[in-house]
């Protein structure tokens, strides 16, 4: 296990704790669903899966099976229960703000999957593994971006107000930073510079959460939407740190070829 696994594995321990000690779903699982059994059960049960495949990543003879687990539960709550938030209305932009920011877990989930696919996987779950699976995981953090990217033009009014203030010319880091999405997101989509885009939107990623939202908490901050903002930054920074580490090794090099070639 590298560094940025490592780090992605012990955020999900910490949110993990964070469900079972609140007894709520951590930002990650957010928004609650409604309709499904008691929210209290639901929440731990999130917490439990977190904090367990967090652990399980941790330890090599349970590692396949964690990250099986965790690419499963966070395919099925994007399906289950982001995917019908944007039904009301799916031309709204703001609506796939929760499908986008779990691309992104997925996306990391699914590199580890990949990585620790066992003689099992590959036989039966072929679709999954190997260059399918690192494509598939590629594309949704592709997409995922290009979405960031896009709102930040949309409600770009929300996004100035979140520029440092020691920032000059805020419009121009909320135009910038979201055609720097746009153009990362498409590279990685088409296969052009994919390494190089991975590696510039996580350090994108990272500082809108070392620069906006851990400043906002760290002033004292007792907003909750603040802190939530901030611990999901934190995850989706990880997470990134994993797909954009993930370029090193030879299969994903053999992705990028492969992009080319098609």
């Amino acid at each position: 296990m590298n560094v940025s696994q490592a780090v992605f594995a012990a955020t999900l321990i910490a949110l993990g704790i964070l469900g079972l000690i609140r007894g709520d779903y951590t930002p990650i699982w957010r928004p609650a669903p409604t309709g499904l059994p008691p929210h209290e059960f639901l929440a731990y049960l999130c917490a439990g899966i977190t904090l367990a495949c967090g652990v399980g990543l941790q330890w090599p003879r349970a590692a396949a099976i964690a990250a099986r687990v965790l690419l499963a539960s966070l395919l099925l709550w994007t399906v289950f229960i982001k995917l019908p938030e944007v039904f009301p209305a799916p031309m709204a932009l703001g609506s796939w703000f929760g499908v986008s920011e779990t691309f992104v877990l997925v996306a990391a989930a699914w590199i580890l999957y990949v990585a620790r696919a066992t003689d099992w996987d590959k036989r039966h779950l072929n679709f999954a593994t190997g260059i399918r699976g690192l494509r598939i995981a590629t594309v949704l953090y592709g997409l995922a971006l290009i979405h960031f990217g896009l709102a930040h033009f949309v409600y770009v009014d929300q996004t100035t107000v979140l520029v440092p203030g020691w920032l000059p010319s805020h419009l121009f880091w909320a135009y910038f930073t979201g055609a720097a999405y746009i153009t990362a997101g498409a590279s990685i989509l088409i296969g052009r510079w994919s390494r190089l885009a991975a590696i510039l939107s996580a350090v994108q990623i990272a500082g809108f959460t070392f620069l906006v939202w851990i400043p906002i908490v760290a002033a004292g901050s007792k907003d909750e939407f603040q802190w939530s903002e901030t611990i999901l930054s934190w995850a989706l920074t990880s997470a990134a740190w994993v797909l954009a580490d993930s370029y090193r090794n030879a299969a994903s090099a053999a992705l990028a070829s492969d992009h080319r070639i098609h």
